[in-house]
């Protein structure tokens, strides 16, 4: 299990409040703490805007304290914008923004007819022949923000189920599955107003450009993220409170430090 992995299934979970009422605007903030043997790794922070059937999210990760002073640079932006009913979301384009060790990548993707994918990469994309993602896995993916409304949205059916992710370069499934509830009094989350879901999160390589070997990323999936997922206003959606993973290093979790929403 790596922070990659970890942060992955975090943010997979982590955004978009529920179908707003008429034309009213929402803005919601939510924002979540990282830490690895005890020590604050990586911040998360979203904001978003809601009018009517329509969002647009916004997702701002980055590294504090002991990780960002020892490890190498990272910053990654993402934004999510489009539409959504009550049988889920309508995704209109994602965008990634993600500096590494000083190297930008943007990606922008636009979705079409039946979940068709128009593609922006800068610097171009050039990826070897066994790293391309084929056409029919690149149909109904979804860019990690669209993919994480689409796991919200489900509310109380959050978990069993599988998301179909794609950051421009990795095409992966996203695979949750219900492990139990846990009661919001003994949580530990003054902010939970409903019992909390408690899902293990698995991901599956499914095409494109991947650094570890197969060996080793099937190790990975032995090894699931755990997730509590709770309702944090009176809507159906369910919000990721806590994280857990465990490392052959030690342990990663992570946990709300933030929630509010204004209306408009």
């Amino acid at each position: 299990m790596s922070f990659r992995r970890a942060l992955l299934g975090f943010l997979i979970c982590c955004t978009a409040p529920s179908i707003a009422l008429a034309q009213q605007t929402r803005q919601v903030e939510i924002s979540y703490d990282i830490t690895f043997l005890g020590f604050t790794g990586f911040r998360i922070d979203f904001s978003g805007t809601l009018t009517g059937n329509r969002y647009d999210m916004r997702s701002h990760t980055f590294k504090e304290g002991m990780m960002r002073a020892l490890t190498i640079q990272y910053d990654g932006q993402n934004r999510a914008w489009g539409g959504f009913s009550p049988q889920g979301v309508l995704p209109s384009g994602g965008s990634l923004s993600i500096v590494v060790g000083g190297k930008p990548r943007t990606w922008l993707v636009q979705y079409g007819p039946g979940g068709s994918l128009q593609e922006q990469h800068n610097p171009e994309w050039k990826p070897q022949p066994d790293q391309t993602i084929p056409e029919d896995q690149r149909l109904g993916s979804l860019d990690p923000l669209s993919a994480a409304m689409s796991v919200g949205l489900a509310g109380d059916a959050a978990c069993d189920r599988t998301v179909p992710s794609n950051d421009g370069k990795r095409r992966i499934d996203v695979i949750l599955k219900k492990v139990g509830i846990e009661p919001a009094a003994t949580s530990g989350i003054p902010q939970a107003k409903s019992d909390m879901l408690v899902c293990e999160i698995y991901t599956k390589r499914i095409a494109g450009e991947f650094f570890d070997a197969p060996k080793e990323a099937e190790t990975e999936r032995e090894r699931p993220i755990r997730i509590w997922l709770a309702r944090l206003d009176n809507s159906q959606f369910r919000y990721p409170v806590k994280l857990e993973a465990i490392t052959g290093f030690g342990t990663i979790r992570g946990r709300l430090i933030k929630f509010s929403e204004t209306m408009k």
